[in-house]
């Protein structure tokens, strides 16, 4: 038995390999390499290079490799994006997710764990956000997710299969052991673009907005470091091949940063002052989200272990000098 990870050549995918490696799991990964590399993923590990959305290599792929859960990421992320290219996002991450989705039904595969977001609650009345807080999406990114959580739903009314929805909040950091990191190029993660204005390749980097209804008017966010997240996939798993029920939990740590608190973070640990343009706000971003993580912790058993913003920011300046010392 395996397990397939989607997008398992990205930046969370690559940890979840890794974890799940650790764990003596056999894994298969099919990434198209869009945003992912293939150094990312480990040479005992089989990549397949294929879209999630080609039902003929994904049903192969399920009955060659014994295929009994998906762990599921590929999908585009840039919320800004997403506001100028809603119909691309709504092909890769719903209708393709529809393609995956039904050959894991028609192939037999019991376990699914799908990387949704917090953009699914939009402009959250009350942090930190529970999972019971009503879905108000404000962009495209945040419904094309919010879609394929709600066929997840009915499909598992409507067959044995069973799932869990992981809510990220913002993901950040590397592997604490430096085997991988935010590879994608040009990324828009917060922490990724200002340790490059640290490390000098970027000239500068942007605030976007500074007029919200926070403490210092920037946005404010929870930030999770990527292996704490990996490592609650692995805790869905567990929680699956025990008998639990379908379950939506988030993750993150119940505790918000503001744009401008992390930026000074960042010139803190590397002891750069780079400097900071202020701009206006971006479609699609809420004032404020942090994570209620009781049912992650409760349920799931997932106990965070990286809860440390400059550590986080340590790891991925880290991860950043040893890409740059590849180029070189």
């Amino acid at each position: 038995m395996s397990v397939l990870v989607t997008g398992g050549a990205g930046y969370i995918g690559s940890h979840m390999v890794l974890e799940l490696l650790e764990a003596g799991e056999k894994v298969v990964v099919l990434d198209n390499l869009s945003t992912g590399r293939r150094a990312s993923v480990p040479a005992s590990v089989e990549l397949i290079v294929g879209d999630m959305g080609d039902e003929a290599l994904v049903k192969q792929i399920l009955a060659t490799h014994d295929i009994e859960a998906i762990i599921h990421f590929a999908a585009k992320i840039v919320v800004p994006e997403s506001v100028s290219d809603p119909l691309g996002y709504y092909l890769n991450n719903t209708s393709m997710a529809r393609s995956l989705l039904a050959c894991a039904v028609e192939q037999g595969v019991k376990h699914f764990i799908f990387s949704s977001t917090a953009a699914v609650y939009g402009e959250p009345e009350v942090n930190p956000v529970t999972e019971d807080e009503s879905l108000k999406p404000v962009s495209p990114y945040g419904r094309s997710k919010l879609m394929v959580e709600w066929m997840l739903a009915d499909t598992a009314k409507a067959t044995d299969l069973r799932y869990v929805v992981l809510r990220y909040f913002n993901v950040a950091g590397a592997d604490p052991k430096g085997r991988t990191g935010q590879s994608t190029p040009n990324a828009t993660h917060l922490i990724k673009v200002a340790v490059q204005a640290a490390l000098g390749m970027r000239p500068g980097m942007e605030a976007f907005g500074v007029d919200y209804p926070t403490p210092d008017g920037s946005c404010l966010r929870d930030y999770i470091q990527v292996s704490d997240l990996a490592r609650a996939h692995m805790d869905a798993l567990r929680y699956l091949r025990a008998g639990g029920e379908s379950l939506t939990a988030n993750c993150g740590y119940a505790r918000g940063y503001s744009v401008l608190e992390v930026i000074e973070a960042v010139k803190r640990v590397s002891g750069v002052d780079f400097p900071v343009k202020i701009s206006g706000r971006r479609p699609g971003d809420p004032a404020a989200i942090v994570a209620a993580n009781a049912r992650a912790k409760e349920v799931l058993g997932w106990t965070p272990i990286h809860d440390d913003l400059e550590e986080t920011v340590r790891q991925a300046l880290a991860w950043e000098k040893k890409l740059l010392a590849e180029q070189a």
